[in-house]
């Protein structure tokens, strides 16, 4: 499927407003939304068509996803040169419901989980649910990206942390960790006995120039203590249809994962498992053609922002549909998304959400026609007084 084939009439504001979604219904019809990590490219045909047969049978009952995790172990191998053990594989409704039951499994009550902000806001809303304490390594910003601090977190594990909560790809910054980074973490995790509990949602999304290393893949002596969540929700944007997988990095993980209720897989929705069996099996053409929007998109907004708003600081992400935007110069104090939507009529997700390295910070979603991605730009720039 070439990117010619997508019809960008259908993402008018006026076709899209008549979706139900969170992302179209939060604000009212004057606002652009340019916020949550929903795409507004039309479904991947495959994917369509599966939830339309599904339809026209009347097949709306319980869940029984027997394929979803044979489709996976697929695609992971095609995609990602990761052979996936299909008994390692369990399903749950969605990654943060995921890490909520594997944390409980893996940590006691009280017990620290590390993560890296500025970071995705369920990571802390989860931790604090389920009564585990969040300690931040914050990532380090440098002239060509964002970096781990190994010192930091190093500290962090002999501190007594004793999960390590990765998203990588990280949301909000867009960060691929290289193989050697994600093997140093597996060294520190070994060494101080720190299960690792690796969000990939993003992963299916990774952009030219960055490739994904799934932590579970990283064998059973590097991966013994690790486990990868992810899904198909993000890369052909069906969140709202529940299916997730929790992969075991290990024998040893998969028999300690085996703690978690069963239950927790009777939330799965039924459409999900279709739409996910469908996305993996048939839709990965439609994925490289949006993976190569996504490029374009996250290059044509550096060039916007460059010539209306070139105060604003932009590391285009290496994966992902999300740019992390350095609002600070612009003098709009800590939540610069605020600004833009009372004065440009265009949502992005607030800085501060993600953690006290977002003061001053906005997420803006590219994920959308160019179009719209020029409208959202001119927008915040009025809200500024910087268009012409």
């Amino acid at each position: 499927m070439n990117i010619e084939t997508f019809d960008f009439a259908s993402l008018s504001l006026e076709r899209l407003r008549d979706r139900r979604s969170a992302k179209w219904s939060c604000y009212p019809p004057d606002v652009l939304p340019a916020w949550v990590a929903e795409m507004d490219f039309p479904l991947a045909p495959a994917v369509k068509q599966a939830l339309s047969a599904a339809i026209e049978r009347d097949d709306c009952g319980y869940a029984w996803p027997a394929g979803v995790a044979a489709a996976f172990v697929r695609f992971a191998i095609h995609r990602f040169d990761w052979i996936v053990d299909p008994d390692r594989v369990r399903l749950v409704a969605d990654v943060m419901t995921g890490v909520a039951e594997v944390l409980r499994v893996l940590t006691s009550l009280g017990d620290g989980v590390v993560i890296n902000p500025p970071i995705y806001p369920p990571f802390y809303a989860v931790l604090q649910d389920i009564g585990r304490p969040a300690v931040e390594v914050p990532l380090l910003p440098t002239s060509v990206g964002w970096r781990l601090d190994f010192d930091a977190l190093q500290a962090a594990f002999a501190a007594g942390a004793r999960a390590y909560l990765l998203c990588n790809p990280h949301n909000p910054t867009g960060l691929v960790l290289a193989e050697a980074d994600l093997r140093r973490i597996a060294e520190l995790a070994n060494r101080y006995d720190v299960a690792v509990v690796a969000d990939e949602i993003h992963a299916p999304l990774v952009l030219a120039g960055a490739r994904h290393t799934p932590y579970a893949g990283l064998g059973e002596e590097a991966a013994a203590r690790g486990v990868t969540l992810t899904s198909a929700s993000k890369g052909w944007n069906i969140a709202g249809l529940k299916c997730a997988l929790i992969v075991a990095g290990s024998a040893v993980m998969q028999e300690r994962l085996a703690a978690i209720p069963p239950g927790v897989g009777f939330h799965v929705g039924h459409l999900g498992g279709i739409a996910s069996v469908a996305a993996f099996e048939h839709g990965v053409s439609w994925l490289d053609a949006v993976v190569g929007q996504l490029d374009r998109n996250r290059v044509m907004l550096a060039e916007l922002l460059r010539a209306q708003l070139p105060a604003v600081g932009y590391q285009p992400p290496q994966a992902g549909y999300l740019a992390w935007l350095d609002c600070r110069a612009l003098g709009l104090g800590d939540d610069p998304a605020e600004v833009f939507l009372e004065g440009g009529r265009v949502a992005l997700s607030p800085g501060p959400r993600f953690g006290s390295p977002g003061l001053g910070w906005a997420r803006l979603n590219f994920g959308t026609s160019p179009n719209l991605l020029a409208e959202a730009v001119r927008r915040m720039a009025g809200a500024v007084g910087q268009t012409s």
